[in-house]
């Protein structure tokens, strides 16, 4: 039976249940937490992993059995932490490789070639995290996450998305790309990756739930790719209100296109990219179990089937791992 890596091992995927395609436990400043805890944790690093836990135990309570973690490079992973997480809550969790940068690439990276792509550090990179595992934790990333915002495909963009490319081709493993989708550029990065032997099926253009334009999602989704409605909780200015997504599912969903959407909220569990607390100030109701206490209801209410919400939140994310080579 095929199975998916996560952080207590392999599962079949046909039991990975209600998946949420898109969270963050855990974004850390590396060097600050190493070097100045103080300026990192706000606190405890204790009562930060008794706060996220507490939080996915929440998300579990409400039947949501998995969660895909898209915290790449440069987002501040931390598998130790996520491991003492995954310990307390009897849920599945998936993490990911890739790099999160809308251009810069460290000197580490910019000052090697790119060329061939199957050599470059960046390929190299993931596939290691794919394969291996990442760092010295044992747990083998199934997702690689990238990035394309305001700057548009720039040269280095587009060097990680072909490193990216190469990698879920070789391995089948998804890419769930971040995508500023007012800009309308979702269908140039699936050339890209199609180009790079990539399967649509397994990519989710990330935030696509962002924008009203059906037409525009329509065609991502005929091209062969899922739309991440991944920001739930997080409606930010010039971007679709809660009212405007679940409609634009329900048209979708009356459409026939349940089987190309995934739910998520994007959320950031505990982040030391800001003040503590002030994600919450600003955002009071981007919290992980947003879709479950108000989403799902709402979508119920205008209409969406129960059939359609399975299968947004357990057969599409389940499809995205069919790839996955042993």
């Amino acid at each position: 039976m095929p199975t998916v890596e996560t952080v207590r091992g392999p599962v079949p995927i046909t039991e990975l249940g209600p998946t949420l395609v898109h969270e963050h436990l855990i974004s850390i400043s590396t060097e600050f937490a190493k070097f100045y805890p103080e300026l990192s944790w706000a606190g405890p690093r204790e009562d930060v992993v008794d706060r996220v836990t507490a939080q996915v135990q929440a998300v579990r309570d409400r039947g949501i059995t998995t969660i895909l973690d898209c915290t790449a490079f440069f987002h501040g992973r931390d598998m130790d932490f996520v491991r003492e997480v995954n310990d307390r809550v009897d849920i599945n969790i998936i993490v990911s490789t890739g790099i999160y940068t809308f251009d810069f690439l460290p000197y580490h990276v910019a000052h090697r070639p790119s060329s061939p792509v199957a050599d470059d550090m960046l390929t190299r990179m993931f596939l290691r995290d794919i394969t291996v595992g990442i760092g010295d934790s044992g747990i083998k990333a199934q997702s690689i996450k990238v990035a394309t915002d305001v700057e548009g495909i720039t040269a280095n963009n587009e060097r990680i998305l072909r490193a990216a490319a190469f990698a879920s081709a070789e391995t089948g493993v998804p890419i769930t790309a971040h995508t500023h989708p007012a800009d309308g550029i979702g269908t140039r990065i699936q050339e890209i990756f199609r180009d790079g032997g990539v399967d649509l099926r397994t990519v989710v253009m990330g935030h696509s739930g962002d924008k009203t334009d059906l037409d525009y999602l329509r065609t991502l989704m005929d091209n062969g790719s899922v739309i991440g409605s991944d920001r739930f909780g997080l409606y930010l200015p010039g971007t679709a209100t809660l009212e405007e997504r679940v409609d634009v599912i329900a048209t979708l969903c009356d459409e026939g296109y349940a089987d190309r959407i995934a739910l998520s909220h994007d959320s950031v569990m505990f982040s030391d990219w800001g003040p503590p607390g002030r994600a919450a100030q600003y955002f009071p109701t981007w919290v992980p179990t947003h879709i479950s206490d108000v989403v799902l209801p709402a979508l119920r209410e205008r209409g969406v089937t129960d059939k359609n919400i399975e299968s947004m939140l357990v057969t599409v994310p389940a499809s995205l791992f069919a790839g996955l080579m042993a």
